[in-house]
């Protein structure tokens, strides 16, 4: 099990880089460019493109982040495994339904 959450993470974090490159130069053109949230939002929404993309990174994310905190509460807290998965399970719940969300706002799927 260890050894497949080790590869699952760093396969996760090989998706993650251009989703975080290109999320990071869109601020960047952004906010040198003056544009507003309105703006941007008015940009967005309905954009299959942007939603799909956005959707992969908070997937990405939701299985990253939870093997990092169960790892961390093993070896930094002692945290038994089962328990350790329990909160990292909680955690990426947490993450997808939040970031979900967030993609339907911005994607204007709800209001």
């Amino acid at each position: 099990m260890e050894a497949r959450l080790f590869a699952l993470q760093r396969l996760t974090a090989m998706v993650m880089a251009p989703f975080v490159f290109v999320h990071v130069g869109i601020i960047l053109y952004a906010v040198r460019g003056g544009l507003t949230a309105g703006e941007i939002l008015s940009r967005t929404q309905g954009n299959w493109f942007w939603i799909v993309f956005y959707g992969l990174f908070v997937l990405s994310v939701a299985i990253h982040v939870p093997i990092g905190i169960r790892n961390i509460l093993i070896e930094w807290l002692r945290l038994g495994r089962a328990a350790a998965s329990a909160v990292g399970l909680v955690f990426g719940v947490a993450l997808l339904i939040l970031g979900l969300r967030a993609v339907a706002a911005v994607g204007g799927l709800v209001q």
